[in-house]
């Protein structure tokens, strides 16, 4: 099964107002393992960003001026998911708003929703955690998933923690390993793979053995159970 984790940052919160797409961040997941390919892409939205959006992921108009309006990156985008479950947080918001883009365009390109299905992890995470707070970053501190790298939001970043969040949440990995860096270039800079480097990287967990106290307590315990159970403890050393 093809997946693909996606994120998206916007000028702001509203379609009708007139924002727009700035950032689309994809990660690739396969049979339930990321692959390392990603499609990242910038995009001039020919406006300014609002300033909570502004607040929220810092990307400013200057750094959007020299990069490409979204018809010319539409179709790439397009091949990339095609066929795939894409996984998103929030789902509505970040397919209203792509949608929004297609139709837009000139011819405009077929709804995304007929090329991809959709899974919610919003959603799933309600589900899975009634009555709390859900939001990414709750999740994160939830599953405590390090997010130190994370001072803003963006799509890539947000794509590939998401990646391991929906992973932990559906039982398919048990390590969050989120502090992977993410270079914000086009088309191969940020490194899914990193998640894998760092667990390999990472230094062994010391093993703590039980104290001379520890054993004889735990010995005392096991002659109590055998007396009670008849001489049927099979964890006495003499029973094996």
């Amino acid at each position: 099964m093809r997946q693909i984790v996606l994120d998206t940052e916007t000028t702001g919160l509203n379609i009708n107002d007139g924002n727009r797409v700035i950032e689309i961040g994809c990660v690739e997941v396969i049979d339930r393992k990321l692959t390392g390919r990603h499609y990242h892409q910038y995009i001039n939205a020919l406006r300014d960003s609002e300033e909570g959006a502004l607040a929220v992921h810092g990307i400013t108009t200057e750094f959007l001026s020299d990069k490409p309006l979204f018809h010319e990156i539409a179709h790439e985008f397009l091949e990339f998911v095609s066929g795939a479950e894409l996984v998103i947080h929030n789902a509505p918001f970040d397919m209203g708003f792509l949608e929004h883009e297609f139709s837009l365009m000139s011819p405009a390109l077929p709804p995304l929703a007929g090329v991809c299905t959709v899974l919610d992890t919003l959603v799933m995470a309600k589900q899975k955690y009634p009555g709390q707070r859900n939001n990414l970053d709750a999740l994160c501190k939830r599953l405590g998933a390090d997010t130190r790298k994370r001072d803003l939001h963006g799509a890539l970043l947000d794509a590939e923690i998401l990646a391991d969040v929906y992973l932990y949440m559906t039982g398919g990995q048990t390590n969050l390993l989120l502090g992977a860096d993410a270079d914000g270039g086009n088309g191969g800079s940020a490194k899914v793979g990193d998640i894998r480097r760092l667990s390999a990287s990472r230094v062994a967990l010391p093993v703590v053995g039980a104290s001379d106290e520890e054993l004889r307590l735990h010995g005392e315990k096991l002659v109590a159970i055998d007396k009670a159970s008849g001489g049927e403890c099979v964890w006495l050393a003499d029973k094996h």
